[in-house]
């Protein structure tokens, strides 16, 4: 609950009152409550354990670091159950040295948590890779972020600019971008 008054908060100080309906974040957030509410009345009818032995240890066995896109749900996809997988997310799976989100949580699945298996997860139809594909500022910091992506085109600028077709070439540089990566994610050993 802290966390999305905080939310609350920050999205009131950044959009001016006269053209942001007040009453559709209360409804919004009710609406979230309530669905969190059922969940976990749905979860003890489920497990009546789930709440006092989910939470008492934190043994994942894969680290996911895939993309933001909220119709790629980890544990789900890789048909694991709930807590067996830490998952870190950003626009279109990106391990970036500067990225003290990622970094931090890769030291602490290492270090701490020692989980074994690491995953760079990227999919086609991303609109990270797409909009590094567009000749266009997004402005910062997307646009600095979108930079990582570029760079991964310019290696392999010339197996890209041979595919012809746009979607090819877009599939091409998703699976290009997770390879790259997981370079990355190497380096920081």
């Amino acid at each position: 609950m802290k966390f999305l008054l905080s939310t609350l908060c920050l999205v009131l100080f950044a959009c001016p009152a006269a053209s942001f309906p007040l009453h559709r974040i209360d409804k919004d957030l009710d609406i979230i409550f309530k669905q969190n509410q059922e969940w976990k009345e749905s979860r003890k009818m489920e497990d009546p354990n789930f709440f006092s032995t989910g939470g008492s240890v934190h043994k994942p066995n894969f680290m996911w670091i895939g993309c933001a896109d909220a119709r790629v749900p980890a544990n789900e996809v890789m048909g694991e159950d709930t807590g067996s997988v830490f998952v870190v997310r950003n626009v279109a799976n990106m391990v970036v040295n500067t990225d003290f989100n990622l970094m931090g949580a890769l030291q602490f699945a290492v270090d701490y948590l020692k989980i074994p298996h690491i995953l760079v997860c990227g999919h086609y139809d991303c609109g990270g890779i797409r909009a590094s594909m567009e000749k266009k500022d997004h402005v910062p910091p997307l646009e600095n972020w979108l930079r990582n992506i570029r760079d991964v085109y310019r290696l392999h600028r010339v197996e890209l600019d041979a595919i012809k077709d746009p979607e090819e070439r877009h599939r091409r540089l998703v699976e290009l971008n997770v390879v790259e990566q997981c370079i990355n994610l190497f380096k920081t050993g």
